[in-house]
């Protein structure tokens, strides 16, 4: 097994507020999928999964696309498959990246596996910013997690944070009084017009 996580990125989901083909949106000249593997390759040595379609994420080579809903919807649908993706790979745990965060802190990863290694009780960690979980920042310990998913289906909430609380959680809090805040989604045309603005600070 490798303690060297394999990164997932949440870029499924139709982007309705965005007109769709949210991956594919441009910034700074490059798409939020280009940003979001250039953060993952920096914490995983190129281990990526992407939750979504190649249609919906163009051509990268360094990347295995997954579709496999599993029975569920949304976000824990994209995690059992880069769940699965990690344990045949031999990752001992998988970090969890949404495509549309494109200012995430460098020390996203270590905070977050340092936290995890720290409570034997915890399955996942996940960030936190003015009291306001991040579930699709997160890391995962892949065979905790993947026992967890089966619970979680049996219920009618399938969410990741109902999988974190069914396997257990820990939390690690990021300060955001800078001029950017490292957790900024983009769900919108405005949001993107303000991720330009944030983008020519940063």
């Amino acid at each position: 097994m490798s303690r060297t996580p394999m990164v997932l990125v949440l870029a499924g989901g139709e982007g309705r507020r965005i007109g769709g083909g949210k991956p594919l949106r441009k910034l700074a000249g490059q798409t939020l999928l280009d940003h979001a593997l250039r953060m993952a390759r920096r914490w995983s040595g190129g281990r990526t999964i992407v939750a979504g379609t190649r249609h919906d994420g163009g051509d990268h080579d360094d990347a295995v696309f997954v579709e496999d809903a599993g029975g569920m919807g949304g976000p824990l649908a994209g995690l059992a498959a880069g769940l699965l993706g990690a344990a045949q790979s031999g990752a001992e745990t998988l970090l969890v990246i949404p495509v549309d965060a494109p200012f995430l802190p460098h020390d996203l990863c270590d905070r977050l596996r340092e936290r995890l290694d720290a409570d034997a009780s915890a399955a996942c960690a996940i960030a936190q910013s003015n009291g306001r979980d991040h579930p699709t920042c997160s890391l995962w310990q892949v065979a905790e997690a993947q026992a967890g998913i089966e619970s979680v289906k049996a219920g009618k909430n399938h969410s990741l944070m109902r999988l974190a609380e069914t396997v257990g959680c820990v939390r690690v809090e990021w300060p955001t009084g800078g001029e950017i805040d490292p957790f900024f989604n983009i769900n919108s045309a405005e949001d993107l017009a303000i991720a330009e603005k944030m983008f020519d600070q940063s």
